[in-house]
């Protein structure tokens, strides 16, 4: 368990109160939001200050908040990027967010220079979602086939499909055939609240 995280959204308040850093504490754990123009400076704060040292980036992935707590306007952009760090020096955990500006070309900075470990994160997060890490030496899809369309985990991608693909042994190359099953729709609808509890 992480040492008293209270105590860590003090210091992250203190620190860049007045840089419009938005710090909560829920859960026992600590989320910081972070503008796009700022992200970069400040994840290498988080990293190098030594109240914070930040050492590890745990994990770093895409949301999109389409459709996010009902049909009333978002308040924010449609796309974020959420980093999870580690400070081992300190037994510490933080969840940083950065929202991408443009909702039809979403785009921030890539933390690579600051994390190299970010490398297959924002790959994954540009090839699931569609989000650009700008400065990334190699943008590239790392899940999905080399003649994919689209982004599969953006809620406005369609749920089911008209074509499917496989492996052909004979062509030596990944076919597309017309679906051979009968689709039928098996998405759950999950509501959240703005507390984040399922409904």
């Amino acid at each position: 368990m992480q040492r008293n995280p209270e105590a860590l959204a003090g210091k992250l308040q203190d620190r860049f109160a007045g840089e419009g850093i938005g710090i909560e504490l829920a859960f026992g754990e600590v989320t910081m939001s972070v503008p796009v123009n700022a992200y970069i400076q400040v994840m290498q704060v988080l990293r190098d200050d030594p109240d914070y040292r930040f050492e590890e980036l745990v994990d770093l992935c895409g949301v999109d908040y389409l459709g996010f707590g009902g049909e009333e306007a978002l308040g924010h952009p449609r796309f974020a990027v959420v980093v999870h760090l580690l400070s081992l020096t300190h037994n510490s955990r933080l969840r940083v967010r950065v929202f991408a500006e443009d909702d039809r070309n979403p785009q921030v900075p890539s933390v690579m220079a600051v994390w190299p470990a970010a490398n297959w994160f924002e790959r994954e997060a540009f090839d699931l979602y569609g989000i650009l890490f700008d400065g990334h030496p190699d943008l590239r899809r790392i899940l999905t086939d080399y003649g994919f369309t689209g982004h599969p985990f953006r809620k406005d991608f369609p749920v089911q499909g008209y074509v499917e693909m496989r492996y052909d042994e004979t062509q030596k190359r990944i076919v597309y055939e017309p679906v051979t099953i009968t689709p039928r729709e098996i998405t759950p609808h999950v509501i959240r609240d703005k507390g984040g509890r399922h409904g």
